[in-house]
């Protein structure tokens, strides 16, 4: 189980709830209106069909509590646990119509979060034996990168920047209008102040001997091969620290890992993860 401090109710409803505005569209659940008598309860269950780690149960307690606050919600599983299939991760009791208007944005939010969690976990597994942190990138679905940097860190992954606020980081455009990588370290640095990390992006060696002249926190070693990067982390030891980036997959991370980089960012972990198969059903 991971041990990860879960969202508080105040910065999820507003995305649950834009969620069921967008599914209820301007007539509301006309299916579940049609078919089941309105004072009708039931019992239904959230239900893993494979094995994972689970994340966003809360946003599914959420949904359903808004449709009807009378709903009782049982979560069985927190998030962080690793579930199997045919496990209940929840039982949900109340008003028949209800729970059916509010399944898929509940489902939808703990599908998502959770295949992104059980992906992070997996990279995790495959490069324990080295000294390596995984993070994600700012590569996020528009509305959503709060929830999914959550699940990152669900997973054991470590979140990179959560926007554009709150580190700098010198990417190849910022260095091409600003003339040359000095110049472009040089100005960030002198915005920055001591509470602000300056991060620079470098493809070649070169590049990076000049970034460690300026001095920087962090340097991103982009789509380099592993026998460059060993090289650029004997540059950086007693420098600065190194992240490696760029097309890094399951089947290239171990060899990425074993060049000694202190964190592998990756953009997939968020912008195309598979959704874990979990269902709603009535047992």
């Amino acid at each position: 189980m991971n041990d990860i401090s879960p969202l508080p109710d105040l910065l999820l409803k507003p995305y649950v709830e834009e969620a069921l505005k967008e599914d209820l569209g301007r007539r509301g659940d006309i299916t579940s209106i049609a078919i089941i008598e309105s004072q009708q309860l039931a019992t239904l269950h959230i239900v893993s069909r494979e094995s994972g780690i689970l994340a966003g149960i809360d946003l599914a307690r959420i949904a359903f509590h808004l449709i009807d606050p009378q709903i009782e919600f049982i979560s069985k599983v927190k998030d962080g646990n690793p579930i199997t299939p045919n496990m209940t991760l929840a039982v949900v009791k109340g008003n028949a119509q209800a729970l059916l208007t509010a399944e898929r944005t509940a489902l939808n939010f703990v599908t998502h979060l959770s295949g992104i969690a059980t992906q992070v976990a997996h990279i995790k597994k495959m490069v324990k034996a080295y000294p390596v942190e995984i993070t994600c990138t700012r590569k996020t679905l528009p509305g959503l990168r709060a929830l999914q940097k959550y699940a990152v860190r669900v997973g054991g992954g470590r979140n990179h920047r959560m926007g554009l606020d709150d580190a700098i980081l010198i990417k190849d455009n910022h260095i091409a209008i600003a003339g040359n990588i000095s110049t472009a370290i040089q100005k960030a640095k002198a915005f920055a102040g001591h509470l602000i990390p300056v991060e620079v992006e470098v493809d070649t060696l070169a590049q990076l001997e000049l970034a460690l002249k300026e001095g920087i926190d962090l340097v991103l070693l982009d789509n380099m091969p592993p026998e460059t990067l060993r090289k650029a982390v004997t540059l950086c030891k007693g420098k600065c620290q190194t992240e490696a980036s760029g097309g890094i997959s399951p089947e290239t991370i171990k060899a990425v890992a074993e060049t000694g980089v202190n964190f592998i960012a990756m953009g997939s972990l968020t912008h195309s993860v598979k959704s874990l198969d979990i269902g709603f059903d009535f047992l």
